[in-house]
Protein backbone atom coordinates (compact mmCIF):
# COMPACT_ATOMS: atom_id res chain seq x y z
CA UNK A 1 0.00 0.00 0.00
CA UNK A 2 1.55 3.54 -0.64
CA UNK A 3 2.30 5.59 2.22
CA UNK A 4 -0.13 8.51 0.43
CA UNK A 5 -3.21 5.96 1.09
CA UNK A 6 -2.75 6.19 4.98
CA UNK A 7 -2.71 10.33 5.66
CA UNK A 8 -3.05 10.05 8.95
CA UNK A 9 -0.15 7.42 9.66
CA UNK A 10 1.60 10.23 7.31
CA UNK A 11 0.43 13.41 9.46
CA UNK A 12 1.81 11.09 12.75
CA UNK A 13 4.97 10.77 11.26
CA UNK A 14 5.24 13.79 10.05
CA UNK A 15 4.22 15.14 13.46
CA UNK A 16 7.25 13.17 15.01
CA UNK A 17 9.51 14.85 12.51
CA UNK A 18 8.09 18.32 13.39
CA UNK A 19 8.78 17.26 17.21
CA UNK A 20 12.19 16.59 16.58
CA UNK A 21 12.62 19.14 14.62
CA UNK A 22 11.78 22.31 17.64
CA UNK A 23 13.54 19.84 20.72
CA UNK A 24 16.84 20.25 18.08
CA UNK A 25 16.37 24.09 17.78
CA UNK A 26 15.03 25.20 21.25
CA UNK A 27 17.52 23.44 22.99
CA UNK A 28 19.37 26.39 22.94
CA UNK A 29 16.72 28.10 24.68
CA UNK A 30 16.07 25.27 27.44
CA UNK A 31 20.37 25.48 28.15
CA UNK A 32 20.45 29.27 27.19
CA UNK A 33 21.47 30.40 30.81
CA UNK A 34 24.57 27.82 30.72
CA UNK A 35 25.60 28.04 27.20
CA UNK A 36 25.76 32.13 27.48
CA UNK A 37 27.92 31.21 30.82
CA UNK A 38 30.56 29.03 29.36
CA UNK A 39 30.75 30.71 25.84
CA UNK A 40 30.81 34.08 27.52
CA UNK A 41 27.65 35.07 25.34
CA UNK A 42 26.15 38.16 26.41
CA UNK A 43 22.09 39.72 25.85
CA UNK A 44 22.83 41.12 22.99
CA UNK A 45 24.88 38.09 20.91
CA UNK A 46 21.95 35.61 22.38
CA UNK A 47 19.14 37.76 20.70
CA UNK A 48 21.62 36.72 17.38
CA UNK A 49 22.19 33.61 17.98
CA UNK A 50 18.54 32.76 18.48
CA UNK A 51 17.12 35.23 15.91
CA UNK A 52 19.37 36.59 13.43
CA UNK A 53 21.04 33.83 12.89
CA UNK A 54 18.42 31.43 12.43
CA UNK A 55 17.02 33.90 9.76
CA UNK A 56 19.88 34.23 7.60
CA UNK A 57 19.67 30.44 6.96
CA UNK A 58 15.87 28.99 7.89
CA UNK A 59 13.71 32.15 6.65
CA UNK A 60 15.51 32.10 2.88
CA UNK A 61 16.41 28.64 2.65
CA UNK A 62 12.64 28.15 3.49
CA UNK A 63 11.54 29.81 0.06
CA UNK A 64 14.17 28.31 -1.89
CA UNK A 65 13.22 24.74 -0.54
CA UNK A 66 10.06 25.31 -0.63
CA UNK A 67 9.43 25.71 -4.19
CA UNK A 68 11.94 22.58 -4.49
CA UNK A 69 8.84 20.74 -3.40
CA UNK A 70 6.62 22.24 -5.42
CA UNK A 71 8.63 21.34 -8.08
CA UNK A 72 9.95 18.01 -7.15
CA UNK A 73 9.56 15.55 -4.56
CA UNK A 74 8.16 16.92 -1.26
CA UNK A 75 9.38 13.91 0.71
CA UNK A 76 13.27 13.37 -0.13
CA UNK A 77 13.31 17.45 0.41
CA UNK A 78 12.09 16.56 4.13
CA UNK A 79 14.23 13.84 4.13
CA UNK A 80 17.42 15.34 3.41
CA UNK A 81 16.82 18.52 5.66
CA UNK A 82 16.18 15.52 8.84
CA UNK A 83 19.83 14.45 7.89
CA UNK A 84 21.05 18.04 8.01
CA UNK A 85 19.89 19.66 10.76
CA UNK A 86 20.80 16.55 12.46
CA UNK A 87 24.24 16.21 12.26
CA UNK A 88 24.75 19.90 12.92
CA UNK A 89 22.92 19.62 16.24
CA UNK A 90 25.74 16.94 16.97
CA UNK A 91 28.11 19.98 15.90
CA UNK A 92 26.23 22.48 17.84
CA UNK A 93 27.66 20.33 21.05
CA UNK A 94 31.15 20.74 20.49
CA UNK A 95 30.94 24.59 19.77
CA UNK A 96 34.10 26.38 21.83
CA UNK A 97 33.05 29.56 20.86
CA UNK A 98 29.95 31.96 19.67
CA UNK A 99 31.60 32.25 16.01
CA UNK A 100 31.16 28.11 16.20
CA UNK A 101 27.65 27.75 17.83
CA UNK A 102 26.83 30.45 14.86
CA UNK A 103 27.89 28.36 12.11
CA UNK A 104 26.60 25.09 13.91
CA UNK A 105 22.70 26.91 14.25
CA UNK A 106 23.24 28.27 10.48
CA UNK A 107 22.96 25.48 9.39
CA UNK A 108 20.50 23.48 11.76
CA UNK A 109 18.07 25.70 10.56
CA UNK A 110 19.33 25.40 6.63
CA UNK A 111 18.04 22.10 7.06
CA UNK A 112 15.02 23.13 9.14
CA UNK A 113 13.91 24.90 6.54
CA UNK A 114 12.81 22.01 4.37
CA UNK A 115 10.31 20.76 7.03
CA UNK A 116 7.24 22.91 6.90
CA UNK A 117 6.62 24.21 3.34
CA UNK A 118 6.85 20.77 2.42
CA UNK A 119 4.77 19.08 5.06
CA UNK A 120 1.68 21.81 4.67
CA UNK A 121 1.21 21.13 0.90
CA UNK A 122 1.47 17.23 1.35
CA UNK A 123 -1.55 17.86 4.24
CA UNK A 124 -3.50 19.94 2.17
CA UNK A 125 -3.42 16.87 -0.68
CA UNK A 126 -3.81 14.50 1.87
CA UNK A 127 -6.59 16.17 3.59
CA UNK A 128 -9.95 17.50 2.58
CA UNK A 129 -10.86 21.38 2.87
CA UNK A 130 -13.14 20.62 5.76
CA UNK A 131 -10.59 18.87 7.55
CA UNK A 132 -7.41 21.20 6.34
CA UNK A 133 -7.09 23.52 9.38
CA UNK A 134 -7.79 20.13 11.84
CA UNK A 135 -4.78 18.13 10.04
CA UNK A 136 -2.69 21.55 9.88
CA UNK A 137 -3.32 21.83 13.81
CA UNK A 138 -1.97 19.12 14.60
CA UNK A 139 1.21 18.75 13.06
CA UNK A 140 1.77 22.53 14.13
CA UNK A 141 1.57 20.86 17.90
CA UNK A 142 5.31 20.22 16.75
CA UNK A 143 6.19 23.40 17.94
CA UNK A 144 4.51 22.91 21.58
CA UNK A 145 5.57 19.62 21.86
CA UNK A 146 9.32 20.68 21.03
CA UNK A 147 9.95 23.39 22.84
CA UNK A 148 8.53 22.37 25.88
CA UNK A 149 10.40 19.04 25.69
CA UNK A 150 13.65 20.75 24.83
CA UNK A 151 13.09 22.97 28.31
CA UNK A 152 12.22 19.80 30.02
CA UNK A 153 15.03 18.04 28.94
CA UNK A 154 17.62 20.92 29.77
CA UNK A 155 16.12 19.95 33.30
CA UNK A 156 16.06 16.69 33.40
CA UNK A 157 18.61 15.33 31.25
CA UNK A 158 21.25 18.55 31.52
CA UNK A 159 22.11 17.09 34.95
CA UNK A 160 23.31 14.19 33.71
CA UNK A 161 24.42 14.47 30.15
CA UNK A 162 25.13 18.49 30.14
CA UNK A 163 24.04 20.25 27.39
CA UNK A 164 26.92 19.38 25.25
CA UNK A 165 26.18 15.17 25.74
CA UNK A 166 22.45 16.25 24.92
CA UNK A 167 23.24 17.80 21.41
CA UNK A 168 25.22 15.13 20.49
CA UNK A 169 22.49 12.23 21.20
CA UNK A 170 19.93 13.95 19.83
CA UNK A 171 21.99 14.37 16.32
CA UNK A 172 22.34 10.21 16.46
CA UNK A 173 18.58 10.57 17.06
CA UNK A 174 17.72 12.48 13.98
CA UNK A 175 20.30 10.53 11.24
CA UNK A 176 18.74 7.46 12.39
CA UNK A 177 14.81 8.63 11.51
CA UNK A 178 16.32 10.59 8.33
CA UNK A 179 17.59 7.86 6.40
CA UNK A 180 14.75 5.65 6.38
CA UNK A 181 12.69 9.15 4.89
CA UNK A 182 14.99 9.27 1.70
CA UNK A 183 12.99 6.04 0.71
CA UNK A 184 9.46 7.64 0.56
CA UNK A 185 8.37 8.59 -3.03
CA UNK A 186 6.16 11.80 -3.76
CA UNK A 187 7.37 12.23 -7.49
CA UNK A 188 6.17 15.59 -8.64
CA UNK A 189 8.04 15.30 -12.42
CA UNK A 190 5.43 13.01 -13.63
CA UNK A 191 2.69 15.56 -12.82
CA UNK A 192 1.62 18.25 -15.50
CA UNK A 193 3.94 21.48 -16.22
CA UNK A 194 0.62 23.21 -14.74
CA UNK A 195 0.42 21.31 -11.64
CA UNK A 196 3.83 21.57 -10.66
CA UNK A 197 6.20 24.70 -9.04
CA UNK A 198 7.26 27.16 -12.22
CA UNK A 199 11.13 27.09 -11.86
CA UNK A 200 12.40 29.28 -8.97
CA UNK A 201 12.57 33.10 -10.17
CA UNK A 202 9.42 32.54 -12.09
CA UNK A 203 7.63 31.19 -8.66
CA UNK A 204 9.11 34.15 -6.40
CA UNK A 205 7.15 36.17 -9.20
CA UNK A 206 3.90 34.06 -8.98
CA UNK A 207 4.06 34.58 -5.37
CA UNK A 208 4.58 38.31 -5.43
CA UNK A 209 1.51 38.26 -7.98
CA UNK A 210 -0.83 36.48 -5.89
CA UNK A 211 0.28 38.98 -3.00
CA UNK A 212 -0.70 41.54 -5.04
CA UNK A 213 -3.63 40.47 -6.38
CA UNK A 214 -5.09 38.88 -3.08
CA UNK A 215 -5.90 41.08 -0.26
CA UNK A 216 -6.81 38.64 1.80
CA UNK A 217 -3.95 36.24 1.73
CA UNK A 218 -1.99 39.46 2.66
CA UNK A 219 -3.51 40.90 5.41
CA UNK A 220 -3.38 37.03 6.81
CA UNK A 221 0.47 36.88 6.61
CA UNK A 222 1.05 40.45 8.14
CA UNK A 223 -1.47 39.37 11.02
CA UNK A 224 0.32 35.66 11.34
CA UNK A 225 3.27 37.14 11.33
CA UNK A 226 3.03 39.99 13.76
CA UNK A 227 1.53 37.12 16.44
CA UNK A 228 4.59 34.96 16.38
CA UNK A 229 6.03 38.35 18.24
CA UNK A 230 4.96 36.16 21.34
CA UNK A 231 7.49 34.01 20.47
CA UNK A 232 10.36 36.50 21.04
CA UNK A 233 9.31 36.38 24.63
CA UNK A 234 9.10 32.65 24.88
CA UNK A 235 12.65 32.99 23.72
CA UNK A 236 13.63 35.39 26.84
CA UNK A 237 11.67 33.66 29.21
CA UNK A 238 13.96 32.00 31.27
CA UNK A 239 16.19 34.99 31.18
CA UNK A 240 13.64 36.92 32.27
CA UNK A 241 11.95 34.96 34.79
CA UNK A 242 15.75 34.39 36.39
CA UNK A 243 16.89 37.75 36.04
CA UNK A 244 14.41 39.94 36.80
CA UNK A 245 11.71 37.82 38.64
CA UNK A 246 14.17 35.95 40.86
CA UNK A 247 13.00 32.34 39.95
CA UNK A 248 15.44 29.43 40.20
CA UNK A 249 16.77 28.48 36.70
CA UNK A 250 16.00 24.72 36.61
CA UNK A 251 12.96 25.02 38.14
CA UNK A 252 11.60 27.05 35.43
CA UNK A 253 12.67 25.05 32.63
CA UNK A 254 10.46 22.44 33.94
CA UNK A 255 7.53 24.73 34.45
CA UNK A 256 8.18 26.09 31.14
CA UNK A 257 8.90 23.07 29.13
CA UNK A 258 5.09 21.68 30.96
CA UNK A 259 3.03 24.14 30.80
CA UNK A 260 4.80 25.26 26.98
CA UNK A 261 3.41 21.50 26.07
CA UNK A 262 0.09 21.44 27.86
CA UNK A 263 -1.17 24.49 26.45
CA UNK A 264 0.67 24.79 23.10
CA UNK A 265 -0.65 21.46 22.21
CA UNK A 266 -4.05 22.91 23.44
CA UNK A 267 -4.07 25.97 21.25
CA UNK A 268 -2.75 24.06 17.99
CA UNK A 269 -6.02 21.94 18.71
CA UNK A 270 -8.48 24.67 19.72
CA UNK A 271 -6.83 26.86 16.57
CA UNK A 272 -7.14 23.97 14.30
CA UNK A 273 -10.46 21.92 15.10
CA UNK A 274 -12.87 24.73 16.24
CA UNK A 275 -11.42 27.22 13.45
CA UNK A 276 -12.47 24.28 10.76
CA UNK A 277 -16.11 23.82 12.85
CA UNK A 278 -17.53 27.22 13.66
CA UNK A 279 -15.75 29.47 10.77
CA UNK A 280 -18.98 28.13 8.56
CA UNK A 281 -21.14 30.01 11.12
CA UNK A 282 -18.64 33.00 12.23
CA UNK A 283 -19.00 36.25 10.48
CA UNK A 284 -15.43 36.48 8.89
CA UNK A 285 -14.68 32.73 9.12
CA UNK A 286 -11.02 31.60 9.80
CA UNK A 287 -9.81 34.97 10.15
CA UNK A 288 -12.57 35.90 12.61
CA UNK A 289 -12.00 33.31 14.61
CA UNK A 290 -8.35 34.42 14.93
CA UNK A 291 -9.60 38.02 15.75
CA UNK A 292 -11.92 36.27 18.61
CA UNK A 293 -8.84 34.29 20.09
CA UNK A 294 -6.80 37.45 20.45
CA UNK A 295 -9.14 39.49 21.80
CA UNK A 296 -9.48 36.60 24.67
CA UNK A 297 -5.46 35.99 25.52
CA UNK A 298 -3.46 39.57 24.57
CA UNK A 299 -5.24 41.38 27.94
CA UNK A 300 -3.76 38.15 29.62
CA UNK A 301 -0.32 38.54 27.85
CA UNK A 302 0.15 42.05 29.51
CA UNK A 303 -1.20 41.50 32.41
CA UNK A 304 1.29 38.53 33.06
CA UNK A 305 4.34 41.17 32.39
CA UNK A 306 3.17 42.86 36.06
CA UNK A 307 1.88 40.28 38.34
CA UNK A 308 3.56 38.69 40.80
CA UNK A 309 5.10 35.36 40.17
CA UNK A 310 3.29 32.34 41.48
CA UNK A 311 -0.18 34.11 41.55
CA UNK A 312 -2.89 33.05 39.54
CA UNK A 313 -3.06 35.49 37.26
CA UNK A 314 1.08 34.82 36.48
CA UNK A 315 0.54 31.41 35.69
CA UNK A 316 -2.75 32.55 33.44
CA UNK A 317 -0.71 35.12 31.52
CA UNK A 318 2.10 32.81 30.68
CA UNK A 319 0.19 29.80 29.44
CA UNK A 320 -2.08 32.62 27.84
CA UNK A 321 0.96 33.21 25.72
CA UNK A 322 1.78 29.44 25.24
CA UNK A 323 -1.72 29.47 23.85
CA UNK A 324 -2.10 32.08 21.07
CA UNK A 325 0.55 31.81 18.98
CA UNK A 326 -0.14 28.15 18.40
CA UNK A 327 -4.04 28.40 18.02
CA UNK A 328 -3.03 30.73 14.65
CA UNK A 329 -1.63 28.06 12.61
CA UNK A 330 -4.65 25.89 11.75
CA UNK A 331 -7.09 28.78 10.70
CA UNK A 332 -4.41 30.89 9.26
CA UNK A 333 -2.84 28.35 7.38
CA UNK A 334 -5.96 26.99 6.04
CA UNK A 335 -6.70 30.13 4.87
CA UNK A 336 -3.65 30.91 2.96
CA UNK A 337 -3.02 27.57 1.28
CA UNK A 338 -7.38 27.61 0.55
CA UNK A 339 -6.70 30.31 -1.49
CA UNK A 340 -2.98 29.70 -3.40
CA UNK A 341 -3.11 27.56 -5.94
CA UNK A 342 -2.31 24.18 -5.59
CA UNK A 343 1.64 24.48 -8.18
CA UNK A 344 2.57 27.37 -5.27
CA UNK A 345 1.68 25.73 -1.91
CA UNK A 346 4.75 25.10 -0.30
CA UNK A 347 6.63 28.28 -1.60
CA UNK A 348 3.75 30.84 -0.28
CA UNK A 349 4.31 28.81 3.13
CA UNK A 350 8.17 29.14 2.44
CA UNK A 351 7.68 32.86 1.86
CA UNK A 352 5.41 33.08 4.96
CA UNK A 353 8.15 31.64 6.90
CA UNK A 354 10.64 34.12 5.94
CA UNK A 355 8.60 37.43 7.06
CA UNK A 356 8.12 35.28 10.18
CA UNK A 357 11.49 34.68 10.66
CA UNK A 358 13.12 38.39 9.33
CA UNK A 359 10.96 40.36 11.66
CA UNK A 360 9.27 38.32 14.29
CA UNK A 361 12.45 35.80 15.04
CA UNK A 362 15.59 37.78 13.53
CA UNK A 363 14.63 41.56 14.82
CA UNK A 364 12.52 40.74 17.25
CA UNK A 365 15.32 38.88 19.43
CA UNK A 366 17.74 40.83 18.46
CA UNK A 367 15.91 44.21 19.47
CA UNK A 368 15.33 42.76 22.44
CA UNK A 369 18.53 41.62 23.52
CA UNK A 370 20.00 44.68 22.55
CA UNK A 371 17.62 47.50 23.97
CA UNK A 372 17.54 45.55 27.29
CA UNK A 373 21.23 45.61 27.06
CA UNK A 374 20.99 49.58 26.84
CA UNK A 375 18.70 49.40 29.38
CA UNK A 376 20.80 47.27 31.64
CA UNK A 377 24.03 49.70 30.95
CA UNK A 378 21.50 52.94 32.25
CA UNK A 379 20.16 51.16 35.34
CA UNK A 380 17.09 49.89 34.73
CA UNK A 381 16.67 46.83 36.89
CA UNK A 382 13.46 46.02 34.71
CA UNK A 383 14.56 45.89 31.33
CA UNK A 384 13.67 42.63 29.71
CA UNK A 385 10.14 43.62 31.11
CA UNK A 386 8.95 46.54 29.73
CA UNK A 387 10.79 44.98 26.14
CA UNK A 388 9.15 42.11 26.13
CA UNK A 389 5.51 43.83 26.91
CA UNK A 390 6.21 46.17 23.43
CA UNK A 391 6.44 42.80 22.01
CA UNK A 392 2.92 41.59 23.32
CA UNK A 393 1.54 44.84 22.19
CA UNK A 394 2.72 44.05 18.45
CA UNK A 395 1.00 40.44 18.85
CA UNK A 396 -1.97 41.58 19.69
CA UNK A 397 -1.94 44.24 16.54
CA UNK A 398 -1.88 41.45 14.38
CA UNK A 399 -5.69 41.27 15.32
CA UNK A 400 -6.25 44.58 13.05
CA UNK A 401 -4.93 42.56 10.03
CA UNK A 402 -6.88 39.53 10.69
CA UNK A 403 -9.77 41.95 11.02
CA UNK A 404 -8.98 43.00 7.47
CA UNK A 405 -8.52 39.67 6.13
CA UNK A 406 -12.00 38.90 7.82
CA UNK A 407 -13.93 41.45 4.94
CA UNK A 408 -12.18 38.93 2.14
CA UNK A 409 -12.82 35.74 0.48
CA UNK A 410 -13.12 33.04 2.58
CA UNK A 411 -12.34 28.98 1.97
CA UNK A 412 -16.08 27.82 2.64
CA UNK A 413 -17.05 29.32 -0.30
CA UNK A 414 -19.12 32.09 2.44
CA UNK A 415 -18.43 35.81 2.01
CA UNK A 416 -18.67 38.34 4.74
CA UNK A 417 -21.55 40.09 3.37
CA UNK A 418 -23.44 36.55 2.92
CA UNK A 419 -22.71 35.73 6.75
CA UNK A 420 -24.15 39.53 7.80
CA UNK A 421 -27.41 38.80 6.19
Amino acid sequence: MRWKDSPHAALIALLVIHVMAHIDRNMLLGFSPQITRELSIGNAQYGFLAGAVWVLSFGFMAVFLGSLADRFSRTRVIAVGILIWSVCTGASGAAQNFGQMVAARFLVASGEAALVPAAVSLLMELFPPRRAGTAVGVFFMGIPLGIGLAFTLAGTLGASLGWRGTFYALGVIGVVVGLPALLLKDDRARQAESERGAPFGQQLRNVVGLLRGNATVASTIVGFVLVHMAFVGISFAQLWLTRERGLDAATMARQLGALGIVFGIVGSVVGGVLSDRVAKRMPGGHAGFVVLLIAICGPLMVAYRFAHPGTPLFYVGMCAGFFLPLATYGPSLALIQGLTPNAMRSTITGFTMLLINVFAIAIGNLAVGAVSDRMNAVGSGQALTYVLLATDLLAIAGALFYALAARGPRTDGLSAATMAH
